[in-house]
């Protein structure tokens, strides 16, 4: 396997009950064996994705002195502008090259949240900027549900177990600039070797290559959709409640050759959290004597927060 393997929604939302789960088998047996697929025929649409990359290139093109004023002190990253070199990969000291974005959950006025979520920053110099942010939002938020249903009924839960906590969930979409490279970086790479903290991660394509993912034989392969896929991949809160049936892989953003070092690289994920009250104590489904329970319990807020501190972007 030199790519990571292609599903196609479409077959997923087919009336067809054998080419469903064609789907759920094809996506299932991709997150057993390597934790990422390319999916195409999801919910965002070429205009919303060219619109929101325009608008997030127009951002981060702001003088410093005017993103430092979206940087919101004492918020553990969760909204507005974090600035470049401040997160670093669990285990690394190195500040990753790159300078992002958060948008957060708006949640629906009964969606009786244990906690509230912190407001969205709104940029006042780009008009469209949080209005194109939060459209690809939901749409991928939506997208994240289908396919957390394909991944219900292949564990062999309800189809619809993970609605509830994802609806509303506590997710972040990140638009991310790495900028162009102009010295020798020390020990330091677009983005360090890591496992991603949520349930799953949805990134509509970069502005350039970069994404390499460790495969199970320890050789980094290159991530390379078509251009009309998002790459989605399993995030260590859904390895951890399926007892590691699914992987959450390592993955990286390698620096480019130097000859391209003058590129900048953009890029957008969205990861798909739940709500914090859900506990991700390993599923029975998936513990049985070869596969004893290898987590203690914990919820999805708790484990949030140690992931955070790991990465630099909380203080205990």
């Amino acid at each position: 396997m030199n790519n990571i393997p292609s599903v196609n929604l479409a077959d997923f939302l087919s009336d067809d009950p054998a080419t469903k789960d064609k789907f759920v088998q094809e996506i299932g047996k991709a997150y057993e064996e390597i934790g990422f697929v390319s999916l195409k025929n999801h919910f965002l649409d070429d205009e919303l994705v060219d619109d929101l990359y325009k608008n997030v290139k127009d951002f981060f093109a702001l003088p410093e002195a005017t993103k430092k004023k979206y940087e919101i002190e004492g918020g553990g990253g969760q909204r507005g502008y974090i600035s470049f070199g401040k997160e670093h990969a669990k285990g690394k000291k190195e500040g990753d090259l790159k300078e992002f974005w958060h948008f957060g959950q708006e949640a629906d006025e009964d969606a009786n949240l244990i906690e509230e979520y912190p407001e969205n920053v709104i940029v006042s110099e780009i008009p469209a900027f949080n209005e194109k942010g939060m459209e690809a939002y939901r749409m991928l938020e939506k997208t994240g549900i289908y396919v957390l249903r394909a991944l219900a009924l292949y564990i062999g839960l309800d189809e619809f177990y993970f609605d509830h906590w994802a609806r509303n969930g506590n997710s972040i979409l990140r638009p991310i600039h790495y900028p162009p490279i102009t010295e020798e970086p020390k020990g330091a790479v677009r983005a360090g070797a890591h496992g991603d903290i949520n349930l799953i991660t949805l990134l509509m394509g970069a502005s350039a290559g970069g994404l390499q993912v460790l495969r199970k034989d320890g050789e980094w392969i290159d991530a390379i959709p078509n251009e009309d896929e998002l790459v989605i991949n399993v995030g260590d809160m859904l390895e951890r409640h399926t007892n590691n049936k699914l992987r959450s892989t390592i993955h990286r953003v390698v620096n480019p050759p130097k000859e391209q070092w003058g590129t900048a690289r953009y890029s957008i994920p969205f990861f798909m959290h739940p709500r914090s009250d859900m506990k991700l104590n390993c599923l029975d489904e998936c513990v049985d004597e070869n596969h004893p329970k290898a987590f203690e319990d914990i919820t999805a807020g708790e484990f949030l927060h140690q992931r955070l501190v790991e990465i630099g972007l909380i203080k205990e």
